[in-house]
């Protein structure tokens, strides 16, 4: 019952050679002493140089059973595309935050972030963000007039 870098270890190079040695050239067991590190493993996002899960992403892909298979490539994608979109909106919404004099970005920063910018409205344009309100808006007609026309708006909105 001897293992195979026993035996390796008597047939070429006697008794005296060490353990280190031994586990160096027969490939088994740790690598000690002043041997090359094992290359360190690499995450999926940062091979991609993203800071979005790419792991999680592809398994919540495979779990939904969205289809069969899922490609490599495919969670790597949804992952980058998600990062972008959240670093807009972040970057809109810290925008909006410090237009207001705060450090905070809060449910109503986004919501003004997204509903300001012309694309992410449209993206998002059926989402309700909790806690957001809504755009401040008063229709013009509602304002009061200024200067010389002033009888002529509100008598102007009463004739049919």
């Amino acid at each position: 019952s001897r293992g195979l870098g026993d035996v390796y270890k008597r047939q070429v190079h006697g008794e005296s050679i060490s353990k280190v040695r031994m586990s160096s050239i027969a490939g088994k067991g740790k690598a000690r002493g002043k041997a090359a590190p094992a290359s360190k493993s690499q995450s999926r996002s940062s091979k991609a140089g993203l800071q979005f899960p790419v792991g999680r992403i592809s398994r919540f892909l495979k779990s939904a059973k969205y289809s069969e298979r899922v490609g490599a490539g495919a969670p790597v994608y949804m992952a980058a595309v998600l990062e972008y979109l959240a670093a807009e909106v972040l970057e809109l919404a810290g925008n909006a935050a410090k237009d207001n004099h705060k450090t905070r970005i809060v449910p109503r920063y986004i919501l003004l972030a997204i509903r300001n910018d012309e694309e992410l409205n449209r993206l998002m344009g059926n989402c309700t963000i909790a806690d957001g309100g809504v755009l401040p808006n008063i229709n013009p007609l509602l304002l009061p007039s200024k200067g010389k026309g002033a009888k002529e708006g509100p008598e102007a909105s009463q004739d049919v």
